[in-house]
Parts: structure tokens; sequence; C-alpha cells
């Protein structure tokens, strides 16, 4: 009986971690350290990632124009301390005003 109940704990631990791997799909692990100014003008609209929820990271998320390949894969996360990212941001919402 004992055997069974750790048998069945056992497997119930198992299920929980597999679900919570999948949590983390839509979070940005990484920073880029810059992007090239093709790259900036290829951006479409950016979000911001809280460290609230599902994510452990605050990130800004610039959403791309069009996903090319691996290398371009529609999104670049970048850190928001980073001066070159407040500036892009700046740079964007003006874009966007217009």
């Amino acid at each position: 009986m004992k055997f069974q109940m750790l048998f069945f704990l056992l497997i119930l631990n198992c299920m929980y971690l597999s679900l919570g791997q999948g949590s983390f799909g839509n979070c940005c692990l990484g920073y880029v350290v810059g992007m090239k100014q093709k790259a900036k003008r290829n951006i479409e609209s950016y979000r911001i990632q809280e460290t609230d929820g599902d994510c452990n990271k605050s990130a800004v998320v610039f959403l791309m124009k069009k996903k090319q390949s691996r290398k371009n894969p529609g999104t670049v996360c970048a850190n928001p301390k980073d001066r070159w990212v407040q500036e892009l941001i700046e740079t964007l919402d003006r874009r966007m005003q217009n």
C-alpha cells in the first residue's frame, strides 16, 4: 500500500513539473546586445514584458515586420535599461504618432 501511494505521488509530481515547463513559452530568456540600423528599420512595434505572471525577466520585445528565417525570428528581446533600447522606444513612439 505504501509503495502504491509513493508511486502515485511520484507520477503526480512528474506531471506537475512537465506542465510547469510550458508556461515560459512566450517569455524572453535573454537579451540582444545591439541591433543594426537595417534591423531597426524593420521593427513594426514593441511590447514591454513585465516580471509578473509567467515571466521572470523584464524585457522589451521588438516585433519585426516579417519573419524571414531562424536568424530573424520575428521578435527580438532587449534589456529595457540599455540606453539604445530607450532611444529606440522613443523613436518608435514618434513613428507611431505620425
